[in-house]
């Protein structure tokens, strides 16, 4: 163990990193390291013993994970489809007021962009209803753990999940550099600009302060700009996610908005889903 601390501060390892949760998970995290050009650590280093308020991908057995760096860091993020939390979502109609911001019901197979995929809650729900959607992720390590999340549900037991992440496309990019064949029969664009949390909860905790070591250059301008980007796109509607008594986003006044208990969908109809 004095080996691994020593080494690491002698060695002042880059971050983001890359590190195996053991042997049997090697060769993986080389691939990855190799893949994103990112530092690979040695199998054994502690993420208490590294520099407080760094980002580490860790690869353990059943997955990929992201972990906060220093002492007294929050446990690790993941992304899993067939967690708790998503069938709490799933069986108390979490997806109901989404559903409605973006016209579900209103077409047979609606097409949804969600251009600010994030942790992919969001994109899982509208595809769990029925929707056809692309998950767009700019930020890489989240993509990474994106595409591992799909990858495992589509070996999950239950056939509703495996139904549903096959109507979800994962690409790892900005969305405004999408090409037109990308964007080509979209209905829908769906923005969740990131806002700050209020739920004390221990997840919320740890994925915010995930997020803001990952987005440190993220400025409120980008969710300005990406809604501007949304509206000159040749879709039916944009649904914008906002806290319930935040400014509409960019300024712009949106056709209706659908309110929930703590969040509320800006609604920009721009024709009939049809």
């Amino acid at each position: 163990m004095f080996a691994v601390r020593k080494m690491l501060h002698q060695a002042a390892p880059e971050f983001p990193a890359v590190l195996a949760a053991g042997g049997g998970q090697a060769e993986r995290a080389r691939d990855l390291a190799r893949r994103l050009q990112l530092p690979l650590l040695p199998i054994g280093a502690e993420f208490t013993a590294m520099p407080a308020g760094k980002v580490v991908l860790f690869v353990e057995p059943d997955g990929l994970a992201l972990q906060y760096t220093g002492m007294g860091a929050p446990g690790p993020v993941r992304v899993a489809f067939e967690g708790g939390d998503m069938l709490h979502r799933r069986r108390t109609g979490g997806a109901r007021l989404l559903g409605k911001a973006v016209g579900h019901g209103k077409k047979t197979v609606l097409h949804v962009l969600d251009a600010t995929a994030g942790l992919g809650r969001d994109a899982f729900m509208l595809a769990d209803i029925g929707c056809r959607v692309r998950l767009c992720e700019r930020e890489l390590l989240l993509a990474e753990l994106l595409r591992d999340a799909l990858d495992r549900a589509a070996l999950a037991r239950d056939p509703q999940l495996r139904a549903a992440v096959q109507s979800l496309q994962l690409f790892a990019s900005d969305s405004t550099a999408l090409d037109a064949g990308q964007l080509d029969g979209l209905d829908v664009i769906y923005l969740d600009p990131m806002f700050p949390q209020r739920s004390k909860s221990a997840a919320v905790k740890k994925e915010m302060a995930i997020f803001q070591a990952l987005l440190q250059h993220t400025v409120p301008s980008d969710a300005d700009r990406l809604l501007s980007w949304a509206l000159q796109q040749d879709v039916a509607r944009i649904v914008v996610k906002r806290p319930l008594r935040a400014p509409h986003l960019g300024a712009v006044l949106p056709s209706h908005s659908v309110v929930g208990k703590t969040v509320r969908f800006d609604v920009h109809v721009r024709r009939k889903l049809a």
